[in-house]
């Protein structure tokens, strides 16, 4: 039977019974969610009579949002048998949408076999009251043990109670002030008041604004509990208030003297009820005293509070006048500096200085602080035991309301435990643990401060590395720590042994670097080096030991000729410690950066040399040999080129010297023969008959296969014919075995090859080579035909080589014909063959036969008539007369510190003139006359300039230079028609082509 049946019908005792229990009762059948609640519930929520629906419907009950889960939850846990009963407390809304708590109640009563939940009974409790009693309780004892200590307003809430008790006794129990952040200040209660009062009547006192129903009102207002449930300023407080049966409420806004809302004072009352005026006027005064109060409270509090800080604070604070004066400091000043208040008081904090910092440091503070109000950092000072401490200090200027500095307040704490800590870790970053000595990283920093000094004063700087010799051999023998203590001792020698400033460091093992400054050469370090070697050489004592080792030093200097940085200098001196090793140790080696550059720039230069070899970037250009007499063309010399593919074409000077002596001049020299005989056999097809010479290296010559590897090269281009490849060995080149390279040379000769003298008369041997060389050919070096016009001591030259040539039966050719004046010099001279830029510049192997097919000899050559030597003298006579005219011209012009000799008959060409001149004409020959008389105005004009140049006439000077080289021209003139009844007439070889030869 259901409660609905158990109800129905309408006069059943039992619905009588239910209906008259004080709670509310519920039956709930679970699988149909059907509910039935007792009419007392029913009109509790507002309805009428008992009811019946789902569970779930409005007009029954609505649980509020934020319980629903929670009661679910609760709900569920008992339908599942996890608890004997349901009992949960939340909050329901009724038909007015007021919020109530109820307590409700129930069990399963009934349940299917399998366990499932079919009927479930239950009861609902309205605990709003006790809900709303426990929030107050609550509200009061979080405020009680939320008081502030010290608020001490007894006087105050006795006088107000007391006050209200005579007008009206029932009124008042306790009364609470809130300050104006709206946190608790007091809460009083008059003791002298019957117990009873203390349920009858609450004052509470609330935040700024909120009194008075949200108004700062100056007097007091009635609120009445309409007002209190409204507005929603009481928010918080209406549930309280209608709790507590307030009615009623007067309040009084407390101000402080500045205008500041502190609180509010208020009275409630459980009846409605106006104030009298002397309600009025007694809330009034309460409030005022209790502004005075706060107030005092407050800054009581302050003023203890910073007294409290000033004391027990653990940083030093120090306030000073405007004029810097101590005016006060707290004890932690006087347990940092030693000085006592009375010792501080009245004098300036300079007094504390430790001479740490300069006089800038304390400008650029001051100034800061008058800028900015206040200045932040690190500085020394001493105490009074004369102590160096360090410290952090921050100082403020304090400013009165129109903004005028009256103190200053420093307030620093001593940091110097930490500063040294942070000094030791830098100390032990930078330095050796074992020798104290600076360690490798704190080198790198002073050595390019070092070098950035050196190079700013134009000064050197040296840099020494150091390896001890033997020193493995101690460790080994005598273990570590005895060579731990050598090093220890070795370090303090070696550290004595440099100069004051010089820097020392070990940057491991047995190995030290010195870094030596300001010096004016390198040769200013070599004493302080045997000073280092000396003491490191010199015995050590180790308790009952004695050891000795030696160091091994290298030294390198900066600047240098190439930018470098620290780590290549240390790297120059690790390469010139190690050259002293292998020469002997307990030695210094100086490291040479020239050498270095040219073995790094030679080791480079080869592996491109190599690379463009095997990419195929040389080429051959061909020179041609002529016979200047009869034009005919004997020949071309082969030339290397590199055809660089960034530099361009490059001449054998730029790469062949760098692999003089290296195995590449092998290949280099294979393939030049090989190219040239290609070439060779390319100019035959195309009906072009040429001798080609190739140039021979020593090395290549010398090689034990050469004769045989020749052969087969022949053999492979069996077109060459016999003279038809000629090989040049330089005379300069070192030949070693005579005997050994002659059977080479008869070898080839026998093969067709013939051998030239390249660059005869260069070299010291010349005398040795022409007697056991079976050489054909000697080729005269350009340099003395180049300049064979003008020095007087190349044509002498030139002269011995010719005269050695038809001595030993040797055909000879001139290289370093650049102009026609040279050759028809050396025609004079009895040389036909020659080779140049005045013949043709070398050229490509395609460009050959072109200029093969124009090339024509000067006219000036095929007209001279034979050798004969008669010629020589005069033409040596004119050679030094245009080399004393151009002595001359230097002198004038600044490019020679003294003339040559001026006077007219001391001359070589004055010797000449006087003496061998007579065998080509008679005395009264008017060109003998005519070159007498110039000579005569030359040597007079020289004379001229030069007393004008020691006069500083400069300018004039210069002028007549020009008049000098015009009569010189006039003489060289009057030589050629002297000469012309024995030869025919040739023109002279002027200046225009003598300054052509050179510039050649």
């Amino acid at each position: 039977m259901s409660l609905t049946d158990t109800l129905s019908p309408e006069d059943s005792p039992w619905k009588r019974a239910v209906e008259c229990v004080g709670d509310g009762v519920w039956d709930w059948h679970v699988p149909s969610d059907e509910v039935v609640l007792s009419g007392r519930w029913l009109g509790a929520v507002g309805v009428n009579g008992s009811g019946r629906g789902k569970r779930s419907d409005a007009w029954v009950t609505q649980v509020h949002p934020d319980d629903l889960q929670r009661v679910q939850a609760e709900l569920q846990s008992h339908l599942r048998g996890d608890t004997p009963t349901f009992a949960c407390e939340y909050r329901v809304f009724d038909r007015s949408g007021k919020q109530l708590w109820v307590l409700s109640r129930g069990t399963v009563v009934q349940r299917e076999a399998d366990g499932r939940p079919v009927r479930m009974i239950g009861t609902l409790t309205d605990v709003s009251w006790r809900k709303q009693a426990e929030r107050f309780e609550q509200f009061r004892s979080d405020i009680l043990q939320q008081l502030a200590d010290g608020h001490d307003l007894p006087a105050l809430l006795e006088a107000t109670v007391r006050g209200i008790e005579a007008l009206d006794p029932a009124m008042l129990c306790s009364i609470l002030l809130l300050d104006h952040e709206g946190k608790h200040l007091q809460l009083g209660a008059a003791p002298s008041l019957p117990a009873h009062y203390n349920t009858a009547v609450h004052g509470i006192a609330i935040g700024p604004g909120v009194g008075s129903c949200g108004t700062a009102a100056h007097t007091a207002q009635r609120v009445v509990v309409e007002d209190i449930q409204t507005d929603p300023l009481w928010e918080g407080y209406r549930e309280l208030a209608d709790s507590a049966g307030v009615r009623s409420c007067w309040s009084q806004p407390i101000f402080s003297s500045h205008g500041k809302v502190l609180g509010t004072f208020a009275i409630y009352h459980r009846t409605p009820c106006t104030p009298t005026p002397e309600h009025i006027g007694l809330i009034e005064q309460v409030a005022r005293l209790a502004s005075l109060a706060i107030e005092r409270k407050q800054a009581e509090e302050r003023l203890h509070l910073a007294a409290s800080v000033f004391t027990h604070a653990r940083e030093g604070i120090m306030i000073t006048s405007e004029d810097g004066r101590i005016i006060d400091v707290n004890e932690a000043f006087s347990r940092i500096t030693g000085y006592s208040r009375e010792e501080a008081l009245g004098h300036n904090p300079r007094f504390l200085k430790s001479g740490r910092q300069e006089r800038s440091f304390y400008v650029a503070m001051w100034q800061e602080l008058q800028d900015k109000g206040h200045w932040q950092g690190e500085l020394w000072n001493r105490r009074k035991n004369g102590e160096h401490y360090a410290e952090m200090k921050t100082i403020s200027a304090v400013r009165d309301e129109q903004g005028v500095v009256r103190q200053y307040l420093s307030l620093f704490s001593d940091i110097t435990a930490f500063k040294e800590h942070e000094l030791q870790l830098q100390f032990n970053a930078h330095h050796d643990a074992l020798t104290g000595l600076p360690n490798r990283t704190l080198l790198a920093d002073r050595l390019k401060q070092a070098m950035s000094q050196t190079k700013r004063r134009g000064l050197r700087l040296a840099v020494l590395y150091l390896d001890l010799d033997g020193f493995k051999a101690v460790n080994d023998r005598h273990g570590h720590e005895t060579g731990d203590q050598l090093l220890m001792a070795l370090a303090t020698r070696i550290r004595h042994a440099l100069r004051e400033g010089d820097t020392l460091a070990r940057i491991g093992g047995d190995e030290f670097v010195a870094v030596m400054q300001d010096l004016c050469d390198t040769e200013q370090a070599l004493p302080v080096v045997n000073r280092v070697l000396a003491a490191a050489a010199q015995p050590v004592a180790i308790g009952k030991l004695t050891l000795q080792v030696s160091a091994s030093l290298g030294l390198t200097a900066y600047p240098q000729s190439e930018e470098v940085d620290a780590d290549q200098l240390l790297r120059q001196a690790d390469q010139a410690m190690y050259q002293a090793k292998l020469a002997g140790k307990n030695r210094c080696h100086v490291f040479d950066a020239e050498q270095d550059r040219s073995v790094r720039g030679h080791h480079e230069s080869i592996e491109h040399i190599r690379h463009a070899l095997q990419h195929h970037e040389f080429v051959l250009h061909y020179q041609p040999k002529v016979n200047m007499r009869t034009g005919q063309i004997v020949g071309a010399e082969a030339l290397i080129r590199w055809q660089h593919p960034h530099r361009g074409l490059l001449a054998p000077g730029s790469f062949l010297p760098v692999i003089e002596d290296h195995p590449l001049a092998l290949d280099i020299g294979e393939w030049v023969m090989e190219t040239a005989l290609q070439q060779m056999d390319t100019w035959r097809a195309a009906g072009l008959h040429l001798p080609v010479s190739i140039n021979l290296g020593a090395r290549q010559l010398q090689q034990p296969d050469f004769v045989e590897r020749l052969r087969a090269r022949l053999a492979a281009h069996p077109e060459v014919q016999h003279g038809d490849l000629e090989l040049e060995v330089l005379e300069t080149s070192a030949l070693g075995d005579l005997a050994r390279v002659s059977q080479i040379m008869v070898a080839c000769r026998d093969m067709g090859v013939a051998f030239a003298l390249d660059d005869f008369g260069t070299g010291y041997s010349s005398l040795a080579y022409l007697k056991r060389l079976p050489v054909h050919q000697l080729k005269i070096d350009q340099s003395f035909v180049r300049d064979m016009l003008d020095d007087p001591d190349d044509l002498a030259i030139l002269e011995g080589v010719l005269g050695l040539s038809r001595a030993f039966h040797r055909e000879v050719i001139a290289e370093g014909v650049e102009t026609v004046d040279h050759g028809e010099m050396l025609l004079y001279l009895g040389c036909e063959l020659g080779q140049g830029y005045g013949i043709a510049r070398p050229m490509p192997a395609e460009a050959i036969p072109a200029w093969a097919a124009s090339w024509q000899p000067d006219p000036r050559w095929l007209n001279l008539p034979a050798f004969t030597r008669d010629d020589v003298p005069m033409r040596v006579a004119e050679v030094k007369h245009r080399a004393w005219v151009s002595a001359v011209a230097d002198f004038l012009e600044g490019q020679r510190d003294e003339p040559p000799t001026l006077n007219v008959h001391q001359c070589c060409f004055g010797h000449w003139l006087h003496g061998d001149a007579k065998h080509l004409a008679a005395a009264e020959d008017p060109a003998l006359a005519a070159i007498d008389r110039l000579h005569n105005e030359i040597h007079a004009l020289a004379e001229t300039l030069c007393d004008l140049q020691a006069q500083g006439r400069t300018e004039f000077v210069q002028r007549r230079i020009g008049e000098l080289y015009r009569l010189r021209d006039e003489l060289l003139g009057q030589l050629t028609r002297l000469s012309s009844q024995h030869e025919a007439p040739r023109p002279p070889i002027t200046a225009t082509a003598a300054a052509a030869a050179a510039a050649a």
